[in-house]
């Protein structure tokens, strides 16, 4: 009896690791298709629900597209889970729409150039039925609203002299139930004319050759996208993030120096919440890097820099946040310094697990995951560049060292992703236990060269024997089949909020995967 309550009482082990499938591809390009600049993904994000995603390219658009297998058994998927309903099918997107977010500038003050280019996308809470989403360029930002519209159409004009009456307006007939006729401008054909100037005779019946439509609203609707506010001359540098927060209203923007925090209602002011710029700038030693609010504590935020270090802020301590209330970073190792150490510790992207217990952040060469509670360091590194450490010299001379590549949590919180070179992405289990780490490509095959790679210990990625081999397209490739094609690069991607579902961006095409 022991030995069985001994089974029973024994903890699940950790989960298996996931295997990933291809599932759709938008703008795939075909063999030798030259990308355009403007083309390329530059933003990607789920709403909360995952029924939408949206992505923002160079070229100022920002395209929408929606989940298709929700629909197939005639009600929505959360309602289908409740009732036990089987759903085998996996995630499905397709196109929605599309609109101009943004367009190429010029400030004249500072003789500069401001790309239209779409650096962050965050959804807002729906209502009626319209999706809400923040766009941001370097400089501004704007609040999008996106709802489906009855299309209204001509469906006759006057052209028939016979049913002309008057001054251009149309037979009685065709618009209205009521016997008398009316001109379009509102006046009534029996009206006398007596006080028309008596240099223009005015026909009797009405000018032929003006043309007035008869509109009228049909059954079909289309997807009308409208710009509700513009958020703008608030920051004096690039904007690299917006994060909305918990209570709807409010959303932040970061530049390199500043947090302003927004009210969405309020487009010309907004409130500095962090600055960091010092007195003499020659005194600057670190930017900010990312910021995000806090999931569920509307006082809460985190903002990283480009020293590796995160900082949690609560708002109700000051009006200027310029003291934080955690600090999370890593001591360097004793005699590890060089001049790469600081460039490689810069975080590029932090994000927030969907409880808030955890923040994830990338730098050059890992990613690490902190527990809001333990400030004393990491409780996991995951190892993505190690094996390019021999390799940091080459990546500073032709600027590579400075990609900021993004990263993003699972809706469970088991599992962390991050993009890589030569349009690889990684994904690492961070449950406890678990050795879980796949390298996938960004293709119509992800696991053709999946290589397992170590998390826990933290070990030179050189030291395994990887089948990542390129052939002749790839500009370097080491002894263990590393890839050093720097030119194809997977910056940005995004886990499904509900489901082990991936989106990610390579140049202009958006890949989707599931487990």
């Amino acid at each position: 009896m022991d030995g069985e309550d001994e089974v029973a009482a024994a903890p699940a082990g950790p989960p298996l690791p996931l295997e990933w499938k291809f599932s759709q591809v938008f703008g795939e390009r075909t063999a030798g298709e030259e990308v355009q600049e403007v083309d390329i993904i530059s933003a990607i994000e789920f709403d909360k629900t995952g029924d939408h995603l949206a992505t923002g390219d160079r070229g100022g658009r920002v395209v929408l597209f929606e989940r298709t297998d929700t629909k197939d058994h005639g009600g929505p998927r959360r309602d289908l889970e409740r009732m036990d309903y089987p759903i085998s099918r996996h995630p499905e997107f397709r196109y929605k729409t599309e609109f101009q977010s943004h367009e190429p500038e010029f400030d004249y003050l500072k003789s500069l150039e401001i790309e239209e280019k779409i650096n962050k996308i965050r959804w807002c809470q729906t209502a009626n039925g319209a999706l809400f989403l923040l766009s941001t360029n370097d400089k501004t930002i704007k609040f999008w609203k996106v709802q489906e519209k009855k299309v209204k159409k001509i469906s006759d004009m006057n052209v028939d002299p016979s049913k002309a009456v008057g001054n251009g307006s149309v037979a009685s007939s065709s618009i209205s139930s009521s016997p008398k006729s009316y001109l379009a401008n509102g006046g009534s054909p029996d009206r006398s004319y007596s006080y028309l100037s008596n240099d223009y005779p005015f026909p009797p019946g009405g000018i032929q050759s003006l043309h007035l439509p008869v509109v009228v609203t049909s059954h079909e609707t289309s997807l009308m996208a409208r710009c509700r506010r513009v958020y703008a001359h608030a920051h004096d540098y690039h904007i690299n993030s917006i994060s909305n927060n918990s209570d709807g209203e409010t959303f932040i923007s970061a530049d390199d120096l500043r947090i302003n925090l927004w009210n969405l209602e309020i487009s010309n002011q907004s409130f500095n919440i962090v600055d960091v710029k010092p007195a003499n700038m020659e005194d600057l030693t670190e930017v900010i890097t990312s910021a995000e609010f806090h999931p569920t504590h509307c006082n809460m935020l985190a903002y990283s820099s480009s020293k590796g270090s995160i900082r949690l802020i609560d708002l109700r301590q000051s009006a200027l946040c310029d003291t934080h209330a955690k600090l999370f970073e890593e001591q360097e190792a004793p005699g590890s310094r060089s001049f790469f150490t600081e460039i490689i510790a810069s975080i590029s992207d932090i994000k927030f697990g969907k409880d808030g217990r955890y923040i994830l952040s990338r730098d050059y060469m890992t990613l690490k995951l902190w527990d809001i509670n333990m400030d004393s360091g990491p409780v996991a590194t995951f190892q993505v560049h190690e094996y390019l450490r021999p390799k940091l010299c080459d990546l500073y001379e032709n600027d590579s060292i400075f990609d900021k590549f993004e990263c993003c949590l699972s809706g469970d919180g088991l599992r962390v992703a991050t993009g890589s070179y030569s349009n690889l992405f990684r994904v690492f289990g961070c449950a406890s236990g678990t050795a879980e780490a796949t390298t996938l490509e960004a293709s119509k095959n992800p696991m053709r060269r999946q290589v397992q790679t170590p998390t826990r210990p933290s070990r030179s990625l050189s030291s395994i024997t990887r089948v990542v081999r390129r052939g002749a397209d790839s500009p370097g490739v080491d002894a263990n089949g590393n890839s050093f094609d720097f030119t194809t690069k997977l910056l940005h991607l995004a886990w499904h909020p509900t489901e082990n579902s991936i989106a990610c961006a390579a140049a202009n095409s958006l890949y989707m995967y599931y487990a």
